[in-house]
């Protein structure tokens, strides 16, 4: 922190050098005066709001977490851990982000969704309802991961493919092109699921496995 000319400073470490910031009220966390931080909403003391990033509502950024870009925090969400929530990404309802976990580009996690582990969600991905994405899983372009899906392991869910139901993808699976995962399916391994394949019902596509063409697998 810095004082100049009666202008306080703070550098976000962000490659901006020290810029115009102040403690937020509620936390003491440091927030760039170009960001929004409301009243309402809790900065701790060594959480960071940057750019021109927005919390409001009864929404949470604690320990080391970073909220920067043109990123949003709103709601009754949580950010904490070493999270990041940058670009302009959107972390809204009840949902959660926390550990070392990414959200960022124009992805969405809401509702009462799980981000965590070292999991990133990116580009326009959407993550909602009760979903968990968690451990190094990757979930990107613009996949869909809703109901009480659950994305774990390395696995990745990309282009439009869609998780959901009660349905996990774990290990190093991936889901991708228009593929759809859903009931109580389960895609583990080497597995590969892309396509406009649908996995559904007491399925188990695991091992290294390829589907590649529409093919409804009820187990």
């Amino acid at each position: 922190m810095t004082k100049e000319m009666n202008m306080t400073t703070f550098d976000f470490k962000d490659g901006n050098g020290p810029v115009p910031a102040h403690n937020h009220p509620n936390g003491g966390g440091w927030v760039a005066d170009t960001a929004t931080v409301t009243d309402t909403a809790y900065v701790g003391p060594d959480a960071r709001v940057s750019g021109n990033a927005q919390v409001f509502g009864n929404a949470l950024v604690s320990d080391k977490a970073r909220v920067c870009g043109d990123a949003w925090v709103s709601g009754d969400a949580k950010v904490y851990g070493k999270a990041r929530v940058s670009s302009t990404a959107l972390v809204f309802g009840n949902a959660c982000v926390f550990h070392n976990a990414c959200v960022s580009g124009n992805a969405e996690v809401f509702d009462n969704a799980r981000v965590y582990g070292y999991a990133q969600v990116f580009d326009n991905a959407l993550v909602s309802n009760k979903a968990r994405v968690f451990d190094n899983a990757w979930v990107s372009g613009d996949a869909k991961v809703y109901g009480k899906a659950r994305v774990s392991g390395t696995a990745l869910v990309s282009g439009y493919a869609q998780v959901y139901g009660d349905a996990w993808v774990s290990g190093t699976a991936l889901v991708y092109g228009n593929a759809q995962v859903s009931d109580n399916a389960l895609v583990y391994g080497y597995a590969q699921v892309c396509s406009d394949a649908r996995v559904y019902g007491n399925a188990r596509v695991y091992g290294y496995a390829e589907e590649d063409m529409f093919i409804e697998m009820n187990g």
